[in-house]
C-alpha cells in the first residue's frame, strides 16, 4: 500500500471516530459506542461523571419539578394542617361605638277615662230613658222609675259585660253611646208605663168620690175620681211583721218632706191615712223593687207620679186597701 492510500484510510478512520463521538454526546448515557470510539466515549463519560458533584437538595438538576417554579405552583400539594392556602386573613375586631345608647321614647299617656253621666243615686228623666232602653234589649226587667239604684247598676253592668266594656255599673259616655246605637228612642208609654202589672178591677167601694184605690193582689194604686181612673202606679206593702192595714180610710195629713221619727228614714210626698202608715215615695222601692218591703206604708217607686198625686189629693179623700 502506497503512502497515498494509507493517508486516505487514516482520514476515513478519523472521520468515523469523530462521527461516533458526536453520536455519543447527543445520545447521552443510553448510547453505546462500539470499538475504540466506544472505549474513548466510556472513558470520557467516566471522567465527566467523576467531575460532576453529587446531587443534593441545594444543587438538584434544573429540570427537577421541585426546582421548577412553574411545576411547583401547578402541582396539587395538600396545605399543611392548620394553615390555609394563600395569605392569612386577619379577623376584624368588633366595632365599638363611642356614642351613648339612645334613651327609650317616653310612654304615651293613657287616654282620659270616659266621663260618667249617671251613677247610683242619680234621679231624673235621663235615668228613666236609660232604664227604658235597657228594657228594650232585656237587661232591665222593670218599669222605668227614674231612680238609679242597685237594680239599674246591675243592669248597666250586665250590658257592659256583654259588649266587652269594663263592668263598672256606672253609665259613662262610652256605655251611653253604645246603648244609643243599639236601641231606639223610647215611646211615652215605655218611659211612663201605667204599672208593671195590669191594674186590678176596682173594688166597688172605689166607684164613687175621690179615692185612692189600692189592690194588694195586683200591687197597684189607682187614683180614681167618680169611677174613672185618672192615673195608676206600682206600689209595695209592709212585710209579714209590719203589714199594711186593709180597709177604708181617709187622708188626714199631707207632708211633702216628711222623715220618719220611728225609723229615721225619708218619706217624701207622704199621704197619711192610718196612724203612722202613709202612701209615699220610696227610693228603696225604686232601687230594689219588690225584693224589699215597707214598715207598713204603701210605697210608690215612681217619684214623678207620686208628686203629681200629692198635688191632686186633698185631706179627707178616701183610701181603700183590699185584696
Amino acid at each position: 500500500m502506497d503512502e497515498k492510500q494509507r493517508n486516505s484510510r487514516a482520514m476515513r478512520r478519523a472521520v468515523a471516530l469523530a462521527a461516533a463521538a458526536v453520536v455519543g454526546v447527543t445520545a447521552g448515557c443510553t448510547a453505546q459506542a462500539s470499538g475504540a470510539g466506544a472505549g474513548a466515549a466510556a472513558a470520557g463519560g467516566a471522567k465527566r461523571a467523576a467531575a460532576a458533584p453529587a446531587q443534593t437538595p441545594g444543587n438538584a438538576p434544573a429540570n427537577d419539578p421541585a426546582n421548577d417554579p412553574v411545576a411547583a405552583s401547578s402541582s396539587e400539594v395538600a396545605p399543611a394542617e392548620g394553615r390555609s392556602e394563600g395569605p392569612a386573613e386577619s379577623t376584624p375586631e368588633p366595632k365599638t361605638s363611642s356614642a351613648e345608647p339612645k334613651a327609650a321614647p317616653p310612654a304615651r299617656p293613657a287616654p282620659p277615662a270616659p266621663k260618667v253621666l249617671m251613677a247610683s243615686g242619680a234621679n231624673g228623666a235621663q235615668v228613666r230613658e236609660l232604664q227604658a232602653r235597657l228594657r228594650q234589649i232585656a237587661h232591665f226587667n222593670r218599669t222605668p222609675t227614674g231612680y238609679y239604684g242597685p237594680v239599674t247598676a246591675a243592669a248597666v253592668s250586665s250590658f257592659q259585660g256583654k259588649r266587652g266594656l269594663p263592668r263598672t255599673g256606672t253609665t259613662d259616655t262610652v256605655t251611653w253611646d253604645k246603648l244609643l246605637g243599639m236601641t231606639r228612642k223610647p215611646t211615652r208609654d215605655e218611659l211612663h208605663p201605667t204599672t208593671a202589672n195590669p191594674v186590678a178591677k176596682p173594688d166597688p167601694r172605689c166607684m164613687t168620690g175621690r179615692v185612692l184605690c189600692i189592690s194588694k193582689t195586683s200591687r197597684t194604686l189607682s187614683w180614681m175620681v167618680e169611677g174613672r181612673v185618672v192615673s195608676a202606679m206600682d206600689v209595695r206593702f209592709g212585710s209579714q211583721y209590719t203589714p199594711t192595714r186593709e180597709g177604708v180610710f181617709s187622708v188626714y195629713w199631707k207632708s211633702r218632706h216628711h222623715v220618719s221619727t220611728l225609723y229615721d228614714s225619708p218619706m217624701p210626698y207622704a199621704l197619711f191615712f192610718s196612724g203612722g202608715q202613709a202612701v209615699h215615695y220610696s227610693s228603696d222601692f225604686a232601687a230594689r223593687g219588690y225584693s224589699g218591703a215597707s214598715h207598713g206604708c204603701v210605697n210608690v217607686r215612681d217619684e214623678g207620679k207620686i208628686a203629681s198625686l200629692f198635688a191632686q189629693v186633698r185631706n179627707g179623700d178616701k183610701v181603700v186597701i183590699y185584696w
